[in-house]
């Protein structure tokens, strides 16, 4: 270990406490549960680089093994902060707030050789750097899952399959159907057929704003899929828009029962099912 490091370690061995207090300072920490909270995490990234330091690992080679628990660290430490909705500043800002509090305690050893300082000081800034750019990098990829995790929720949401009536399911399709969307419906939908044994399903397209040959192969194939398990389809939400479109692209959806709304395709669905609604009187 060079001299530079040897002064880093030592300083982060003998002068942890202050350091620690000074860090927390200068990220302006004044909150007493988010101090506290800040303190032990400031606590063990110093410990666990010190321990690397001693180990004779060099930070500029992050990677090596004798890293692996600072990144886990500094890893834990960006998801914690990327689930409470802080930004990647946040964290970059909280990790260089180290830098002062390590500088004035080299200073402080090193303020009668300036040659000696200058050197400690920049192992020092390329030390803390390097664990910014890391939380940064751990940060981005947190928050890529974050999205990632609601988006397929929000799919989820957004295709609900609904009991309409006994033996009768409807699925209100909202937003783009793209192949992804289609496969999520696909599947929640015979599954639901599987758990019920329903015999006749409902996909109402009201909510998709523009019908394309894409979005027709989508519900063609839904289609097939459904009556491959035994069980009748119903398209509902054909406005006129969309009836235009559709002869106007050559679609043939020859054989598929459509209906302009879902009340029109339920009660087209009950007359299938051998149902007979009246008011009371008639």
């Amino acid at each position: 270990m060079s001299n530079d490091y040897q002064t880093l370690l030592a300083t982060l061995r003998e002068d942890s406490g202050r350091v620690v207090e000074s860090w927390l300072d200068e990220a302006r920490l004044s909150d007493p549960g988010a101090r506290r909270s800040a303190q032990a995490e400031a606590a063990e990234i110093l410990r666990q680089l010190g321990d690397g330091l001693q180990a004779g690992a060099d930070p500029a080679r992050f990677d090596a093994p004798a890293w692996a628990s600072l990144r886990e660290t500094m890893a834990n430490l960006s998801r914690s902060r990327a689930a409470k909705g802080q930004s990647a500043a946040d964290t970059s800002v909280f990790v260089l707030s180290l830098k002062k509090p390590l500088f004035e305690s080299i200073q402080r050893r090193l303020g009668s050789d300036p040659a000696a300082m200058g050197s400690a000081m920049w192992a020092l800034s390329t030390t803390v750097d390097t664990l910014a750019q890391h939380t940064v990098g751990t940060y981005q990829l947190a928050r890529e899952e974050i999205i990632r995790r609601q988006q397929e929720e929000l799919l989820e949401l957004s295709t609900p399959v609904v009991k309409l009536w006994d033996g009768v399911l409807a699925v209100p399709m909202i937003g783009v159907l793209d192949s992804g969307r289609t496969q999520m419906v696909m599947e929640a939908l015979l599954q639901k057929i599987v758990e019920t044994g329903s015999a006749l399903a409902i996909v109402d397209i009201t909510g998709v704003p523009t019908v394309d040959t894409l979005v027709a192969q989508h519900l063609l194939k839904t289609v097939t899929a459904i009556r491959l398990m035994g069980a009748d389809c119903i398209i509902s939400g054909i406005r006129p828009q969309i009836a235009q479109t559709i002869v106007h692209l050559g679609i043939d959806l020859q054989g598929v029962r459509t209906k302009a709304t879902l009340a029109d395709a339920l009660a087209l669905a009950l007359q299938q099912t051998g149902w007979r609604i009246s008011r009371d009187g008639e």
